[in-house]
């Protein structure tokens, strides 16, 4: 047995939850030696590079969660053409929806409807479109931006398990994706539907949205959210946040395309890179 599959079926009897919620009491915590603590030893741990934070002292942060968040400089994810890719991380994967089918790893595949909370009528405008997987490392950027211009139209609160989601697990545990906790955002956009879907994680504490601030952890029951008033984001704006990293993924509708020159699965992408050709 290798020690990817190990850990991935460690991970079955865990207590996701309860581990999660500690984690995230820690990193709420604002005593100063124990946060700077904290702080530093992420830092130096997984290589995080504070040069392009809009504060660069490790000290200045009220919490860890402050500091995982933090806000980059102006000038640091210039907005390309087209598509763009929401957050900083690692394309595991993007390509065809295959009618209701989405890839996860090599030789698993998971299904569209599950992902978006289980409505067919939901799934369906997605069907032969294009979807994006980005892994958000630790070391990462760790706030979500739009793609493209949209008008918040629904929110579905999926409860679940919090898996890890890095790529050991992803090769290991079916329907990964599916089954973690996540929030799925519907826009509508002037090229179409378009669906960011917010995938919790192993120690994951929370997720925020621009609109409502924090949603998980919430009651263990789907939850959905429809907004009569609009909420417009502009191309590049925020709209949510991973207090403490995992997964994006985007699903678009037929006639938004990935560029040719993309490079292949498993490459490294930043906020704000174009991905994506926009049919007029």
């Amino acid at each position: 047995m290798t020690f990817d599959r190990l850990f991935a079926l460690i991970q079955y009897s865990l207590p996701h939850h309860l581990i999660s919620r500690l984690v995230g009491y820690l990193a709420r915590c604002r005593t100063p030696w124990l946060k700077n603590l904290l702080i530093k030893a992420f830092i130096r741990r997984f290589k995080v590079d504070m040069s392009q934070a809009k504060q660069p002292d490790h000290s200045a942060y009220p919490c860890f969660n402050d500091f995982f968040t933090r806000a980059l400089r102006d000038d640091a994810r210039p907005l390309g053409e087209g598509l763009i890719s929401p957050v900083d991380g690692l394309l595991s994967r993007f390509g065809r929806i295959e009618r209701d089918s989405l890839i996860q790893a090599k030789g698993r595949n998971y299904s569209l409807t599950t992902l978006l909370g289980g409505d067919e009528e939901r799934a369906r405008p997605f069907h032969d479109g294009n979807f994006a997987t980005i892994y958000l490392s630790p070391r990462d950027y760790h706030r979500v931006h739009m793609p493209l211009e949209g008008r918040l139209r629904e929110t579905i609160y999926v409860p679940g398990r919090l898996f890890s989601v890095n790529l050991a697990t992803a090769d290991h545990v079916p329907g990964l994706f599916a089954r973690n906790e996540r929030l799925v955002c519907l826009f509508d956009t002037a090229h179409g539907p378009m669906a960011m879907v917010l995938v919790g994680a192993m120690i994951v504490a929370a997720i925020e949205t621009v609109w409502a601030g924090q949603i998980t952890p919430l009651p263990g029951s789907p939850q959905t959210t429809r907004f009569d008033e609009p909420v417009v984001l502009p191309k590049g704006a925020e709209m949510g946040r991973f207090k403490l990293g995992s997964t994006v993924i985007l699903c678009l509708p037929k006639g938004i395309d990935f560029k040719d020159s993309l490079d292949a699965n498993d490459s490294m992408v930043s906020m704000g890179q174009s991905l994506g050709i926009v049919s007029p």
